[in-house]
């Protein structure tokens, strides 16, 4: 088996090459999961599919042969997929991971999953989660038991699959992205009938709408966030793209704020304590606060819990306000 007729398709040049079709990049990602594909033959897949750019068919297919080395993970008892892959050199501190604990204190079951490169600790999407008190588990049946109890749980992409991150940190030696990295945010691999993905360059928002789309997804919300997570900026209206009842759908969500600050400045990026400080409610900071509720917003009308992003900003703002403190001691 070798993955040379795919290269061929792909490289041979003005008005011969072409694009994969979806079994085509399904049988050729199958091969590269496997191991047994030539790394050499791999690394020129992947950048003539960046060269050209990939097709939503591409990304099908890849997350076909994905999904079905992941089939132990696919029966779990969740509502949202949540994928963060930002690599996070402009990032501040993750706040997007209390909006997914929101959207989970409203009765939806969110599997968060990820990996994230080149992070400093203010970053740190896995050091945020204990703060939080958002479970990390290993496997399909420790994913279950957090779903049940906490109704969210974040899986380590190496422990969800370790062919897949050995792919991708192909990064660090073409020093470019791939047509992975566009897989894992569409990849959902609980099979959740509804998903939040972030994306860094927008272009990609109309690439993951259509790959979902074609991969059956029935709800989707794909933003440009912040760094590339799911992650709304309040000063700021943001295009939304994705699915709703399977077929494409467009939006607006519009600025929560009038302060202009960005994400990753400002003394509330400065601190990885401010993020639990403001859970418990031991930290005041209205911008956060309205990154954490306008995210979770967005969320919530994506898994069908408001009618309306005015209704799910509302939603959101009543849910944070109500949220379970835990006592200090």
């Amino acid at each position: 088996m070798s993955l040379g007729p795919y290269v061929r398709i792909l490289g041979r040049g003005p008005g011969r090459s072409r694009s994969l079709t979806r079994e085509e990049a399904r049988a050729a990602f199958a091969l590269i999961l496997s191991g047994e594909a030539a790394p050499e033959a791999t690394g020129a897949l992947l950048m003539l599919m960046r060269f050209k750019g990939e097709t939503a068919e591409e990304i099908a297919g890849f997350v076909d042969a994905l999904r079905a080395t992941l089939t132990d993970w696919q029966g779990l008892p969740v509502r949202l997929d949540w994928p963060t892959y930002a690599a996070g050199r402009s990032r501040g501190l993750p706040w997007f991971l209390a909006a997914a604990k929101l959207v989970a204190q409203a009765g939806v079951p969110v599997l968060m999953h990820g990996w994230n490169s080149h992070q400093n600790p203010i970053a740190s999407v896995r050091n945020a989660l204990p703060g939080l008190g958002i479970p990390s588990v290993d496997t399909p049946e420790a994913a279950a038991r957090a779903l049940e109890t906490a109704g969210i749980a974040y899986v380590p992409l190496e422990s969800l699959s370790a062919d897949a991150l050995r792919i991708l940190q192909l990064r660090d030696v073409l020093n470019l992205r791939s047509a992975v990295n566009t897989t894992l945010r569409v990849l959902n691999p609980g099979l959740a009938p509804a998903s939040v993905q972030g994306v860094f360059h927008p272009p990609y928002r109309e690439l993951q709408q259509d790959a979902g789309q074609l991969l059956g997804q029935q709800s989707l919300s794909v933003i440009k966030g912040g760094g590339g997570e799911f992650e709304r900026h309040p000063a700021k209206a943001v295009a939304l793209y994705g699915l709703r009842d399977g077929a494409p759908w467009e939006g607006t969500a519009a600025a929560l704020t009038e302060t202009p600050t960005r994400l990753a400045d400002g003394p509330e990026a400065s601190n990885p304590g401010d993020l639990p400080a403001l859970w418990r409610g031991q930290l005041a900071d209205p911008f956060a606060e309205a990154i954490i509720t306008g995210t979770a917003a967005l969320a919530l009308h994506t898994a069908g819990k408001a009618a309306t992003l005015r209704e799910a900003d509302a939603l959101a703002a009543e849910l944070w306000a109500t949220r379970p403190i835990p006592a200090t001691t």
